[in-house]
């Protein structure tokens, strides 16, 4: 029997299934070592609320070792992402809408990220940074004398938000119209966010259209003035034959809103989490701060892998990881389960904010595709972490993690906190 027999795969906990994801956390853990101790393994394609809307496809191949994900990474004409990064099987266009650049191949990837790093200068990320520990604050601020919060709505969630909004020059007036759309988009599996018709296609086009159609107003508004946030400086600037198109621009916000304020979100959740249950580690950590940021930044993205995969599409025939894929193939690159591999990461189970070296790949494996954000990502979390230490050094996770249904963001949705 291989990896892929359906003898084998339909016994095995499948976690290409959404459920796979909201069950304790031992639970998961040990099914991602089982499956990664049977090297490459293809898994049938989940049962999907867009059944009859889109088609369902042939399955796909789970990558769990770290050593596959990095050659994967490396070989984006191989390891194709623009047939979409998701499991679903949708047109193009449907994938470039709600993913811009992540769902392209190069030339037109290299393109698009060309441009748009270009709004990432080190003035508009200084200016960001500083505005990180002024929203931190003022975040803390509005928690200060309460007994008991939300710990993912009221704090982790609403500082990335708030960065990627002011980023891009949104008012602060829609900040929740963007929140609500957003948890649509990346929790349509989950019941809190299904639409009560089930007509699951029709509310993620409908949110991605209202963002579309907010950034649209955004940036024409700020064409020809002098703004100085990224929008400004995409919609004024003169690229020549890079110029953006409305549609552009629309679609880099839909990816920077959904990928920077969910992924952020769930690292700082995560990490309040293991800081409460790993008592030890919040210790030494909190006896020295800023010492031990990085290391601690950098273990909180490793466990949280708050983007559990992408998925790649192979172009070609090809031996990969002792297993022959054919062309149109689907491989999930699984960074939460390579970010426990334990050939790479000794004790990988353990919340240990002193790991040196830490080669995960919680921003996506090297390549064309690594993660855009990750400095300003890293930036929050430690702020966040920093401030938390400093003015509510009480404060603990008192509630189990209300697990977000989805098989692509490692969330949460809910979490107690006392402070």
């Amino acid at each position: 029997m291989t990896a892929e027999d359906p003898a084998i795969t339909a016994e095995l906990p499948n976690p290409i299934r959404p459920k796979f994801w909201v069950r304790d956390a031992d639970e998961i853990d040990r099914d991602l070592d089982m499956i990664r101790g049977l090297g490459l393994t293809h898994f049938p394609e989940p049962y999907s609320q867009l059944e009859g809307l889109v088609s369902s496809g042939r399955g796909a191949w789970v990558v769990t070792a770290h050593d596959q994900i990095l050659e994967a990474s490396r070989n984006p004409q191989i390891f194709s992402s623009a047939s979409g990064i998701t499991m679903l099987e949708v047109p193009a266009e449907f994938n470039e809408f709600f993913s811009s650049m992540i769902a392209m191949d190069d030339p037109r990837h290299a393109r698009l990220r060309r441009i748009v790093s270009k709004g990432f200068t080190s003035r508009t990320m200084s200016r960001l940074e500083d505005s990180v520990v002024e929203v931190a604050g003022d975040i803390i601020d509005g928690v200060l004398g309460s007994d008991s919060i939300d710990f993912v709505v009221d704090v982790a969630a609403a500082l990335p938000l708030k960065i990627v909004c002011d980023l891009m020059g949104i008012p602060d007036s829609q900040y929740q119209f963007v929140f609500d759309r957003t948890n649509i988009i990346l929790g349509a599996s989950d019941p809190e966010f299904r639409p009560e018709d089930g007509d699951v296609l029709t509310a993620l086009l409908t949110a991605g259209g209202d963002l579309a159609d907010l950034m649209g107003e955004v940036a024409q508004d700020k064409r020809g003035g002098d703004g100085t946030d990224l929008t400004s400086q995409l919609v004024n600037a003169d690229l020549g034959q890079d110029e953006l198109t409305d549609a552009d621009v629309a679609s880099f916000f839909i990816l920077l809103v959904v990928a920077g304020n969910e992924t952020t979100r769930n690292a700082i959740s995560w990490g309040m989490k293991y800081l409460t249950d790993n008592p030890d580690q919040r210790a030494i950590w909190e006896a020295d701060v800023e010492g031990l940021a990085n290391t601690a930044v950098e273990e909180i993205v490793r466990l949280a892998s708050p983007v559990t995969y992408m998925r790649r599409t192979v172009t070609t025939d090809y031996e990969f990881g002792g297993v022959q894929l054919h062309e149109g193939d689907k491989v999930l690159l699984n960074y939460l389960a390579a970010n426990r591999d334990p050939a790479v990461f000794d004790n990988p189970h353990r919340f240990d904010v002193t790991r040196n070296p830490n080669p995960h790949v919680g921003f996506g494996g090297p390549g064309p595709h690594f993660c855009l954000g990750a400095h300003l990502a890293r930036r929050e979390i430690t702020v966040m972490f920093r401030e938390l230490f400093r003015r509510v050094p009480t404060i603990r996770i008192t509630g189990e993690p209300e697990l977000l249904e989805s098989n692509f963001i490692h969330g949460i949705k809910h979490m107690e906190a006392t402070i």
